[in-house]
């Protein structure tokens, strides 16, 4: 099929390396605008740019896509892209982790004059878990599973129809980052299968969302990611697996942050203790033993201010003169 791809990170970069594979023509590519990154600040390419310029790929990088935008340089910018793109010959749209909202305007225009209709690939078994973070929400909720659906887009929130979807079983040492490698790949396979049964199908069976299922993955704010040891080990390890690898969750000690990037609650529960949560109470094979509201948990890798990210037990034994031994 002739596609439109519209998709920003490295998410959305697998999935357009697997309709390539396949042996979809891309005729376009949608991505966000380069932003500064790194110490210098210089402009980086996103990934799904620098994939369509390896591959001559046309790239369309607007600020925005809304029509009635009060900024006359965007609104121009906007109406002369959904121009440019409604002169090509394309069959179908796929969108992936975008970062821009599509207007009305668009979703016509990709059903238009006997086109497909634009798909997009979300990283949730819908109607669970729409908006803009399933994957971590997923994690910290505690979910035993989560999955890819593809769905064909509506104006609002993830709401459209579903066409296919998968699931895939969340471990219990999954962090955001290698849940979200595994759900790419799936999101690739997955949509390769989509566009086949698309190309193949003149009336495509779409099966509407569950309306009492919904759940909303609002964005990870950075007010979040302190923890507090009052909770659970299992609700404080849920959230550090969420948060890692960004913003990560964090803790204080003598008025400095400590990031902690990997934890882990021990099989083995351990007598009860009267410690203040977030007393440190030792050391284990690999890690540093903190009190949480109910029993420990093993910090297993943490990152001073400044410093190296390092084991939970290497940064105890650098400290271990140190007087304070509770987090706050």
């Amino acid at each position: 099929m002739k596609i439109i791809f519209a998709g920003t990170p490295e998410f959305a970069a697998t999935a357009l390396a697997a309709i390539l594979s396949a042996g979809h023509e891309v005729v376009a590519a949608l991505t966000q605008p380069d932003r500064p990154a790194g110490r210098g600040l210089q402009l980086q390419e996103s990934p799904v740019k620098r994939l369509a310029k390896t591959n001559h790929i046309p790239v369309f990088q607007p600020q925005s896509l809304h029509l009635q935008n009060k900024d006359e340089k965007r609104l121009e910018e906007a109406q002369q892209t959904l121009a440019a793109l409604d002169q090509m010959n394309f069959e179908a749209v796929v969108v992936v982790a975008y970062g821009l909202i599509l207007p009305a305007a668009f979703l016509e225009m990709a059903k238009r004059s006997g086109r497909r209709g634009c798909f997009n690939i979300h990283a949730s078994l819908l109607p669970r878990w729409r908006g803009a973070a399933p994957i971590q929400r997923a994690i910290e909720a505690g979910d035993s599973k989560t999955g890819v659906a593809i769905m064909e887009m509506e104006p609002g929130l993830d709401t459209g129809p579903v066409l296919i979807d998968e699931a895939l079983l969340i471990s219990n040492n999954d962090t955001t980052q290698t849940l979200h490698d595994r759900l790419a790949c799936l999101g690739g396979e997955l949509i390769v299968k989509a566009l086949k049964h698309i190309a193949d199908t003149p009336n495509l069976i779409l099966h509407p969302q569950d309306p009492s299922q919904v759940t909303y993955a609002h964005k990870i704010l950075k007010s979040e990611a302190k923890l507090d040891w009052t909770n659970a080990a299992e609700l404080i390890d849920r959230k550090v697996r969420a948060l890692n690898p960004a913003p990560g969750a964090s803790t204080e000690l003598d008025g400095e942050r400590v990031k902690v990037w990997l934890s882990r609650v021990p099989k083995v529960v351990s007598d009860a203790c009267n410690a203040r949560p977030g007393t440190i109470l030792g050391t284990s094979e690999e890690g540093v033993l903190v009190q949480c509201g109910d029993r420990a948990i093993e910090l297993l890798e943490v990152q001073n201010a400044g410093g190296k990210k390092i084991t939970g037990r290497q940064w105890f034994l650098g400290r271990a003169n140190e007087k304070t031994q509770c987090f706050s």
